[in-house]
């Protein structure tokens, strides 16, 4: 019988303004893992799932940036949030029309 990964959910922070560069401010395994993922939900946050992603996320520490060869990958997960962010804009602008 093939045992189930744990389920892992990193959640990251970025304010341009004051961090210079991303940073984890949650991660968890299991049903804290479920939390961050139904805190998300609950306040319209995007998530993206990406395990391998998750894994090297999951590696770092709460408050601490992500290292420099994380941007690129970091920068795909920024432009897809901010894609989606603006396909919802759109379908809401549509249906209150």
């Amino acid at each position: 019988m093939k045992k189930q990964p744990i389920k892992k959910a990193v959640a990251l922070k970025y304010e341009p303004t004051k961090d210079q560069a991303p940073k984890v401010i949650a991660k968890g395994a299991g049903a804290v893992a479920d939390k961050i993922l139904e805190q998300a939900e609950k306040h319209d946050i995007k998530i993206r799932e990406d395990k391998a992603l998750s894994e090297m996320l999951y590696q770092l520490e709460i408050e601490e940036q992500i290292p420099p060869a994380l941007y690129p990958i970091i920068a795909e997960v920024f432009a897809f949030i901010y894609q989606a962010e603006q396909r919802a804009g759109e379908i809401k602008r549509d249906t209150s029309t």
